[in-house]
């Protein structure tokens, strides 16, 4: 699966195996950024921000994928996440369901307009980000170097793949003008 330009558009011929496994990744992506159950202040809901204090997922997948605005500072990492949690748990999702969606039945021909192309880069980086976490990928793992015979081997390739098809695709799309 390569990505080309074509006329504004951007093309990858996808076969069976790769539709399944982008299915799947998405699929546990959707599971992972799920919407916590609040029970919301009405307004606050209508405004996009949480009535209650968020505090930052425990889970260390969730909180790749959530960092906090402010590192140094809990009390305004805190009000920036209760502003921006749902809203970035739904942008999240809705990329999600964007590559499934596009996703040929059965592999075949791929065919992304433009901002289904950004949908797709998100999503592949979200996907990467959730897989090298759970993994223990650093700057330091060095996928070349990974024994066959390692238990995570496959999923380490899977990874790598994704960077490749992300890389693919982001060659392939021209900066938005302002």
């Amino acid at each position: 699966m390569r990505f080309t330009r074509h006329r504004g558009r951007f093309r990858a011929d996808v076969d069976q195996v790769e539709v399944q496994v982008l299915d799947q990744l998405a699929a546990e992506l959707l599971e992972i950024v799920e919407e916590p159950y609040v029970d919301e202040d009405p307004l606050a809901a209508l405004v996009g921000m949480s009535g209650e204090e968020v505090h930052p997922p425990e889970d260390p997948v969730l909180a790749r994928l959530l960092p906090d605005a402010y590192r140094d500072d809990p009390a305004a990492a805190g009000d920036f996440r209760r502003f921006t949690d749902g809203e970035l748990r739904q942008r999240k999702r809705a990329n999600a369901h964007a590559v499934r969606r596009s996703l040929p039945d059965g592999g075949g021909r791929l065919e992304l307009d433009r901002d289904q192309a950004d949908q797709w880069l998100e999503c592949l980086n979200d996907m990467r980000l959730a897989l090298g976490t759970a993994m223990g990928v650093t700057e330091d793992t060095d996928l070349e170097d990974v024994d066959p015979e390692h238990p995570a081997y496959a999923s380490l390739q899977v990874y790598g793949w994704l960077g490749w098809l992300q890389e693919s695709l982001l060659s392939c799309v021209e900066p938005r003008t302002p």
